[in-house]
Order: structure tokens, then C-alpha cells, then sequence
């Protein structure tokens, strides 16, 4: 039995979307409101996030980019992010020049702490990425507060966290600009890509340019800007996606609800909603003192249990420093991620409860 803990689902309708752009080699566009199924996902985006505009990108690292170049963060500038995160959020701000300064996590979610945020704020402090890890829920009202009184610009990186809400609000929607992923293993793909949404007419504009050479009319460049286009097979089968993610974000949510029951008796730390949070159960992840030799028992069985991230990103070979990040060290040490996509059945979340009652117990 093989349960991966994350795996696209690519059916009929997107295989017949690709072939239509195939059969009318509408590729790209350089256009600058992009191609034909690039604007239909982004309507599609802004109608379920509630944004005013959506501006599509062809990866969630270059959404992340594209924003702090919307915002002219650059050398010498500082931005203040989480270190448990996926590297992408602090490769980002290294590309445009900028320094990324580590903040420590909560440990009820895996999210910035924001009394650790406020400590490390100096004059150069610039913008602040809060990350919605595994589709958890950023302490984004204690955030933005912060970034207000400090005169911060606050981006979020809701990679992980699309269908995740706080009050019936999507995340990605509490700031100037909120960046999305839709990476292969995402809650809903076109293979790579990414978008950025946001209410702001001027960023919307400077970001359609920033996408595309910082072109408005041909080769008029007027910005700094690269070539960060989504193309028309991953748009296609984006859209479709887009159309499916209701039904995705159910069936991850039952999962989830079964898979918590069936583990409630062990001696692990369980996943949860705090109040007025659905999360999108990109990842439903426990903790446990056992976390290396579990999830190579879990592994042994077929079940792609996976430790995002064991190693933190100030901990990796390039970034590396010698930072007191206590809750950080621990959650590395500690977390497991288990499979709750929509491909899981009842019958592999008991497989997957049996193995582990039997090593935990």
C-alpha cells in the first residue's frame, strides 16, 4: 500500500483544457493582462478569495519577488520572516537584494510569534512576510498592528494556505498583497505556478509589469521587471483546479476529522482550529518526541509521512546562524506531516492509525 502525502489530481477536464491550448498553440502571451486562460483563473481567484485583482506569476517563490520589488524592498533593507518555513520565502528576499532577520514561531500553530516579531524590528526593518504554514492561520491581526506601528509593509505568504479562513476571510487577504502557490502538491495545482492578490490599483498595475519585463505596451520597459509569466497550459489547468477546490478542501476536511479521532488517544500532539480558523488542512502535522523513528516505521509501510522542515532554513548550509530560536529548534525536531489529501480513504487513515498505535504503544 503506498499513501504519499501529497499527490495532484489530474482528471479528465484539465487533460482536455491542455489539449485545447495545444490544439490552438496559444502557448504565452506577452501580453500585458496575460492569456486567455490566465485571465479566466485569475477571475476565478479573485472570486473566491474576495480580492479586487489577481495578477497570475509562474511560481509561489516569484509571487514572493514580484511583491517585494512591487514594494521596492532592496539592499540594505531589512524583512522580518519566520525560519520555519520552506526556503523559498527567504530566497525571495535575498534575490532582491535585501536581508531576511529570523523570527521565532508559536507552537500552538507553527506560525510567527509576534512578540518575538516586535523585538527584532530595528530602523532598516522594512516589511514583514508572516507565513500560514501547512494552511494554518498567521496571528495576522497581532501582525499587522505591529507592522502599523512600526510603518512596516506586510506581505503574506499563503503558499500553503489557500481555502484557509479567519472569520470567513481568505488568508492572503489581510494586507497590501498576499502571495499563493499552486505547486504540484498544493491543495490545488497547474504544475508550478503562483499569484498574488491584492486590492491596491497601483500594485495591481506595477505588478502586471513586474511580471513581465516591466513592459505596459511591447518592448516600452519602464520597471524592473522579469520574465515571471504563467503560461496557458498551466493557467488551463489552473482554472480547472480552481473549480474543483471547494470539493478538494471537504474531502481534506473530513480526513482530517477521522484521522484526529482515530489518534486522539495517543500521546502526540494533535493538529487544531483555533477560534474563527477553517484551516485548509494543506498538511495535517503532529508533534512527537519519536518524530525520526516514526516517520521512518509510517515510511517502511508504504505511508509518505514527511518532516516539513527538519531542517529550519537559518540552520541550512547557505543562511546559516547561530540564532536562539528555541520553539523553532523544537517543531524541527518534532513535527510529522500525514497524508489527509482527497486521494486518502477511510480504509488508508485505519492503516495509517494501526501502524502508528502499534509503534506509540
Amino acid at each position: 500500500m503506498k499513501i504519499p502525502v501529497n499527490i495532484p489530481i489530474i482528471e479528465k477536464e484539465e487533460i482536455n483544457e491542455v489539449h485545447s491550448v495545444l490544439v490552438e498553440k496559444s502557448l504565452t502571451t506577452a501580453a500585458n493582462a496575460g492569456g486567455k486562460r490566465v485571465q479566466e483563473f485569475e477571475n476565478l481567484l479573485t472570486s473566491y478569495v474576495k480580492s479586487k485583482y489577481a495578477i497570475a506569476i509562474n511560481s509561489g517563490t516569484a509571487a514572493l519577488q514580484a511583491a517585494l520589488y512591487a514594494l521596492d524592498i532592496k539592499s540594505g533593507d531589512e524583512v522580518l520572516l519566520p525560519s520555519f518555513t520552506f526556503v523559498a520565502t527567504a530566497n525571495s528576499v535575498v534575490s532582491v537584494g535585501a536581508k531576511p532577520v529570523f523570527v521565532d514561531v508559536l507552537p500552538e500553530n507553527y506560525t510567527m510569534d509576534p512578540d518575538d516579531l516586535e523585538k527584532k524590528i530595528t530602523r532598516r526593518s522594512k516589511a514583514i512576510i508572516p507565513v500560514h504554514l501547512y494552511g494554518n492561520f498567521a496571528y495576522i491581526q497581532e501582525i499587522s498592528e505591529i507592522a502599523r506601528k512600526h510603518g512596516l509593509e506586510v506581505i503574506e505568504d499563503a503558499a500553503q494556505s489557500l481555502g484557509t479562513t479567519y472569520k470567513g476571510k481568505q488568508s492572503g487577504s489581510f494586507s497590501r498583497m498576499g502571495c499563493f502557490s499552486m505547486y504540484a502538491a498544493k491543495v490545488m495545482t497547474s504544475g508550478e505556478g503562483g499569484a498574488i492578490v491584492t486590492d491596491d490599483r497601483a500594485l495591481f498595475e506595477k505588478l502586471r509589469k513586474i511580471r513581465n519585463h516591466g513592459m505596459l505596451h511591447g518592448y516600452d520597459t519602464r520597471i524592473l521587471g522579469l520574465n515571471l509569466r504563467l503560461p496557458e497550459i498551466s493557467a488551463a489547468i489552473a482554472k480547472i483546479q480552481m473549480k474543483k477546490l471547494p470539493k478538494f478542501l471537504e474531502k481534506r476536511k473530513k480526513n482530517a476529522k477521522i484521522l484526529s479521532e482515530l489518534l486522539s488517544d495517543l500521546a502526540i500532539i494533535l493538529p487544531t482550529e483555533r477560534q474563527n480558523v477553517q484551516v485548509n488542512w494543506y498538511l495535517y502535522t503532529i508533534a512527537t518526541k519519536n518524530r525520526d523513528k516514526l516517520m521512518r516505521q509510517l515510511n517502511s509501510k508504504g505511508i509518505g509521512a514527511t518532516a516539513y522542515y527538519a531542517i529550519p532554513v537559518h540552520k541550512t548550509p547557505f543562511y546559516r546562524k547561530k540564532l536562539k530560536l528555541p520553539i523553532t529548534d523544537w517543531a524541527a525536531s518534532s513535527v510529522l506531516s500525514l497524508p489527509v489529501h482527497p486521494l486518502v480513504t477511510e480504509k488508508n487513515l485505519h492503516y495509517i492509525s494501526m501502524i502508528m498505535h502499534r509503534f506509540l504503544k
